[in-house]
């Protein structure tokens, strides 16, 4: 449960069966507070801070927060923004035992502070910030700013930003992270992320059927199994890639994935023109050529093979769709990544009505626009666009990206979170559908198969870190 991320409104119920079980209210905040001036105190030296405080709970907690402060020797102001008279009543109580002075934004001395906390709006912040509070934040210039859950102006839910946000150092969250914190553009502006413990039970943690998780090895180790004593190559799993004519390199870096990541036999079924491109330049791959799409189809009809990938370096080539819906009717699992999507950018139903069994699409944020324009219009931010998308395609969707995330037809869903930015390189892609594609091969679902690929594929960044390109993800997999 632990790597559950929650939503705003399963955070509001959280907090309410909490409190409805006996804890104090007031008690929750003042931990919030001490958890904030904890990390403080570890991450900064003593010095003059500027506290920013809502009308809600994000500013009773602030109240904490320069309370314990000033106790400490720091040099404190605090600013109220908002109606004093409308304050929610645990913010009132803190509020009042803050012995200092609530400034108004244009009172504030702002020459000699080292630091900002920003207490002002939380997770459920749902409405554009005031013009007053936009221009302030302006003025703090390049203070570090530590956040109380959330930076100001980020969507809790969505990681969108309502108008305007800073950038923050570290914020502070508690109980458990929430789906804005790992969403783009929020995760960047929350700078480092700080999960506390602030007394909340395990057992009072609303948590929807739906609820999206943060993708961790808990939840497909299984797709990782030695072969067992009598297995042989096709026992492993055996994988058909659609070979590009052109942009040979796509298709044998994700053969090349699929074989390492487990696969017994990978097979390349290549135009006639590239077939011997593909023959010289890989040893343990087959290749097989065919002419025209008949020839293709009695190399995908193989009793044997397990799963398919279409669609790395494909290219929009004369019968390029025929054999992407050809690949489709044999319902087998089958991975569509890059052309194999961006093909049906006027014929979505076309693809969608073609699958007859398991299927991922692998679309970064170009080819998402292309397949589901309607979808990604909507600012209802990228968790629920990958949803949407899962539902309507039928598909497993892996909506890639910094914060990739993956999301099956039942709404179920996943987002990444430890990818590097190195694995920004061509390529990258390719390897990543070919990994996909390896472990369908040896009979695992698709949605565990996404996961497991896409986590394992960022931890590869991570290992090869600076300078990696795509052929060194492929040979780090083992």
């Amino acid at each position: 449960m632990k790597h559950n991320l929650l939503s705003v409104e399963e955070m509001r119920k959280t907090d309410q069966v909490e409190i409805e079980t006996g804890t104090d209210s007031l008690w929750l905040m003042e931990n919030a507070g001490i958890e904030v001036v904890k990390h403080i105190r570890r991450t900064f030296s003593k010095g003059n801070v500027l506290i920013l405080c809502g009308p809600g709970n994000n500013g009773g907690d602030g109240f904490v927060i320069a309370r314990h402060l000033q106790e400490m020797g720091w040099d404190v102001q605090v600013v109220l923004f908002g109606d004093s008279k409308r304050m929610s009543q645990d913010a009132l109580v803190m509020a009042d035992r803050w012995a200092g002075e609530l400034l108004a934004p244009e009172s504030a001395l702002l020459s000699d502070l080292t630091l900002v906390v920003d207490a002002v709006f939380g997770t459920g912040l749902d409405r554009s910030l005031e013009p007053e509070l936009i221009e302030f934040l302006d003025s703090l210039e390049d203070l570090p700013i530590v956040s109380v859950d959330i930076p100001t102006g980020v969507n809790g839910d969505t990681g969108l930003v309502l108008g305007q946000a800073r950038q923050a150092h570290s914020t502070v969250t508690f109980c458990r992270k929430k789906t804005g914190h790992l969403l783009y553009p929020g995760r960047a502006l929350a700078g480092e992320l700080i999960l506390a413990d602030i007394g909340i039970k395990d057992e009072n943690i609303q948590v929807d059927q739906l609820s999206c998780i943060e993708n961790h090895e808990g939840l497909w180790s299984d797709v990782f199994h030695p072969p067992k004593h009598d297995a042989h190559k096709f026992s492993r799993g055996y994988a058909i890639v659609a070979g590009a004519e052109v942009m040979t390199g796509a298709t044998r870096l994700a053969a090349r994935a699929a074989q390492r990541i487990g696969a017994g036999y990978v097979v390349i079924a290549s135009p006639e023109k590239a077939s011997t491109l593909y023959r010289v330049s890989l040893s343990s791959v087959i290749v097989r050529g065919y002419r025209d799409t008949t020839g293709y189809k009695e190399i995908l009809r193989d009793q044997r093979a397990d799963a398919y990938l279409i669609g790395p370096g494909m290219g929009y080539a004369f019968g390029a769709q025929e054999r992407v819906l050809t690949t489709m009717k044999e319902g087998k699992p089958t991975v569509l990544d890059a052309d194999a999507l961006s093909m049906f950018s006027e014929n979505q139903d076309l693809l969608f009505d073609s699958i007859k069994g398991p299927c991922i699409m692998t679309p970064h944020e170009g080819e998402f626009a292309k397949l589901f324009p309607e979808i990604l219009s909507r600012p209802i931010g990228k968790l629920e666009q990958a949803r949407l998308a899962a539902k309507s395609s039928g598909a497993v969707i892996v909506f890639k990206g910094a914060d990739t995330v993956i999301a099956d037809p039942s709404g179920q869903a996943i987002i990444n979170s430890n990818a590097p930015s190195d694995l920004a390189t061509a390529g990258s892609g390719d390897v990543l559908a070919g990994m996909i594609t390896g472990l369908l091969a040896q009979g695992n679902q698709a949605f565990s198969s996404a996961a497991a690929a896409v986590w394992l594929h960022g931890e590869l960044g991570n290992f090869c870190g600076q300078g990696l390109i795509a052929e060194d993800l492929v040979d780090a997999i083992p």
